[in-house]
């Protein structure tokens, strides 16, 4: 590879655009090419981030032969498409999460991946942000004993003044699960290092049929549990706390962009840990891809192939209990 890894967007929303932003402060990056459905909004973008290439279609993105790499930052609806897109045309890929509307459509991109042998990975950007790094070394090193149980929770309000916004939008994979769930199952994932062996969760369903919010318990092999909850109905503070046999980490600001830790162990004072991180986190994940890339690996053992899976089948097992089917599906 060049001394510069070139890459080409595939969207200009808001996601689109913070990747972008990310992108800015790696050096080893280079922002070459960005495509839309629209020429105007990929000329706009464009203009925006000083990007050279401009194309006014998907396709012509991912032929751009200036193009290594694709970022895909459209809607969860279409991820399945624009990933094969790019696989097709030889690029490796880095796609937002959810990964995939199901883990069937899952299955289908990392099986082309693999056949092609071509870069492929989730853009879960948490995993990478240098706090959360941290906790996995924490983790393994056994700091509060064996772990036990998680507590992940999340919620906001979702602006419901247009009922067709994707987080309202069925045909579009909305409800808080694929948008802000994938995040806490992730997570849980991590943490426990696998798919729970059993889940109990409940929702509830909104006019236009998206899941507004959700609880779910999982449990494990060998009984550990996970408490997750989830919701676009309320204000409350996010939480991530870990709890083990000797003690409890809490992470603060939970699950995006953290910064802070506590370790909380029996009978010691509480220790801290703060790692500051530069630019907007998207950053992290970026530097994974290419790091990769000049390794010549064909996905990350941070975030394989075979875990966004298992996250993706666990994302469908939920829903199955709620018996929430898209009507893309």
């Amino acid at each position: 590879m060049k001394d510069k890894i070139r890459w080409g967007i595939i969207g200009t929303g808001k996601i689109a655009k913070a990747f972008a932003t990310g992108l800015s402060i790696l050096p080893e990056a280079e922002l070459v090419a960005v495509g839309s459905r629209m020429a105007e909004s990929a000329n706009r973008f464009g203009r925006q981030f000083a990007v050279p290439r401009c194309h006014a279609n998907y396709e012509a993105l991912v032929s751009d032969p200036e193009v290594e790499v694709v970022y895909v930052a459209t809607p969860h609806a279409f991820h399945q498409e624009n990933i094969l897109l790019g696989l097709e045309a030889g690029k490796a890929v880095l796609c937002e999460k959810p990964f995939t509307i199901n883990a069937g459509q899952a299955e289908t991109v990392i099986r082309l991946a693999r056949q092609k042998k071509l870069f492929l990975m989730e853009a879960m950007w948490t995993r990478y942000i240098p706090l959360v790094v941290r906790l996995r070394e924490l983790l393994a090193a056994g700091v509060i004993g064996d772990l036990q149980m998680v507590e992940i929770g999340l919620a906001f309000v979702a602006p419901r003044a247009d009922s067709s916004y994707y987080f309202f939008n069925p045909h579009m994979g909305g409800g808080i699960l694929l948008d802000g769930g994938a995040y806490a199952v992730s997570l849980a994932s991590m943490v426990f290092g696998g798919p729970p062996a059993r889940i109990a969760s409940m929702a509830h369903l909104g006019e236009t049929g998206v899941d507004e919010q959700s609880a779910a318990i999982f449990g494990y092999e060998q009984g550990q549990l996970a408490v997750l909850y989830m919701s676009f109905r309320t204000r409350i503070p996010p939480a991530v706390r870990i709890m083990g046999s000797e003690g409890r980490i809490t992470i603060q600001p939970p699950l995006f962009n953290p910064t802070r830790l506590t370790i909380a162990r029996f009978d010691q004072a509480d220790e801290v840990i703060e790692i500051p991180f530069e630019g907007n986190g998207l950053n992290y994940e970026a530097a994974e891809v290419m790091r990769c890339l000049r390794a010549g690996r064909l996905e990350s053992d941070i975030m394989p192939l075979d875990e966004t899976l298992t996250v993706m089948q666990t994302l469908d097992q939920i829903r199955a209990q709620w018996g929430l089917k898209y009507p893309i599906e």
